[in-house]
């Protein structure tokens, strides 16, 4: 009697165990096979090269418990990281944009995160975990530094310049910092030294935001919250481009900062840097680049370029309204420019690309423009070049032929030209990451 109990029970127990071990099998299926399908469309459209610090996961340390890609802040609005055959796998490369939370959350140290891959390399500058480079006395903070997310340069700028104030390096007469740029670590590093009470300027070649203030109007801004001195905690994720300036611009009350002042030279004499501007000159202790990585926009090269109507990026798309427009680029901006003037509605717009594909820019840019071709609004020229720029008129080369395309204005949104010359001149050693730390 007592061995039949024993077995009623175990039966007892056995099919609610059974049950739900099936039902975690069949999930666990449709999860991978999910992120499967993921990984091949993103394989088979080319978009394998993330832009930036991303996730390199080992194998042989990973157990599969997703930790990672819950974690992921990107998770909500798409994939980034899955599971496959039980191992974490980035499965939309293109999407990360370097948050860093899956190495973090991951308990078996199975990801480091890393620039470049064996691919694509990224020039970085060598610096120290004080974000002081090979120049005694110059700092890196943000995009230039390789993070390109808000939340990461927000929070370097804040570290590097509390670096600074650690190594009390001082100069009779002279600024304790100058700060050369007032995007998001620019913007950080200002509160800070206005925090700590040290002696600084900041200086910024164009507006408040630095490459944020030259997004599209109206351009959807992910960041996540950040601790900032003074401000206090900022509880942003998704906002506009014009609701993050204002904010900033409340935030930036009462900084030393100088607008439309470009930094033309720094050298080093008498155990300081002098640092001549398009204005004037600053004598500073240490100096902090918190500037982009694309501050000089790339050109085409080609005869007409020079003509009025050729600009290299996109403002407000209300201007373009009524005219026959073309944009020239494969990357994000180049997407969303063509998207945002085809979307008036009442325009002709060409977006010419010299790939196959569209193989940097993100899944909703994609989107946007396949949306706007199939309505008519937009039509894309893969495989072409311009050769020629005429008041009214573009020339382009595709498969071998000549193709003229009628024009009133060209917007060239083909990336940035890296720092690299500038940060030889005053002597920052720069490494090419082919997916290392």
């Amino acid at each position: 009697m007592g061995a039949d109990m024993d077995i009623w029970w175990l039966v007892i127990y056995a099919i609610p165990f059974a049950g739900i071990t099936a039902y975690y099998v069949r999930r666990r299926r449709r999860v991978h096979a999910h992120h499967q399908r993921t990984l091949q469309e993103a394989i088979a459209a080319g978009m394998t090269e993330p832009a930036s610090l991303h996730p390199l996961i080992d194998p042989s340390k990973c157990l599969g418990c997703g930790a990672c890609v819950t974690a992921c802040p990107e998770t909500p609005h798409h994939d980034v990281l899955g599971l496959i055959n039980g191992k974490a796998v980035l499965v939309n490369p293109t999407e990360c944009i370097g948050h860093g939370a899956c190495k973090t959350a991951c308990p078996f140290d199975a990801i480091t995160l890393v620039f470049g891959t064996e691919r694509r390399g990224l020039d970085i500058p060598l610096l120290k975990p004080t974000f002081e480079s090979n120049v005694p006395g110059i700092y890196v903070a943000g995009e230039l530094g390789g993070m390109g997310l808000i939340k990461n340069a927000l929070t370097q700028g804040q570290q590097a310049l509390e670096a600074i104030a650690a190594s009390k390096v001082k100069r009779s007469g002279a600024l304790d910092v100058l700060i050369i740029g007032a995007g998001p670590a620019g913007l950080a590093a200002s509160l800070a030294a206005k925090k700590l009470g040290i002696n600084y300027q900041t200086v910024e070649q164009d507006r408040l935001g630095g490459a944020v203030f030259q997004y599209p109007r109206g351009k959807l801004v992910m960041t996540a919250p950040v601790e900032l001195p003074i401000v206090g905690k900022v509880q942003f994720r998704n906002t506009t481009k014009e609701e993050l300036l204002e904010f900033w611009t409340q935030a930036c009350k009462g900084l030393k900062i100088r607008y439309q002042e470009r930094v033309e030279s720094v050298e080093r004499k008498d155990g300081a840097f002098h640092v001549r501007t398009s204005s004037q000159q600053y004598i500073a202790a240490n100096v902090l680049l918190a500037i982009g990585r694309r501050g000089t926009p790339r050109k085409l090269g080609v005869p007409g370029e020079e003509l009025p109507k050729v600009v290299y990026r996109l403002i407000d798309p209300e201007q373009y309204r009524g005219q026959k427009v073309m944009v020239v680029g494969g990357g994000d901006s180049a997407l969303e420019a063509a998207a945002s003037i085809a979307e008036l509605g009442d325009t002709e717009v060409t977006l010419s690309y010299r790939g196959e594909a569209f193989q940097r820019a993100k899944t909703r840019n994609r989107q946007r423009v396949d949306a706007a071709k199939t309505k008519g609004q937009l039509e894309v020229l893969l495989n072409s070049q311009v050769r020629e720029v005429r008041p009214q008129q573009i020339l382009l080369e595709r498969g071998g032929n000549t193709v003229t395309v009628r024009n009133d204005a060209l917007i060239v949104s083909a990336g940035g030209i890296l720092p690299n010359e500038f940060l030889k001149s005053i002597g920052i050693d720069v490494e090419t990451k082919f997916g290392t730390a």
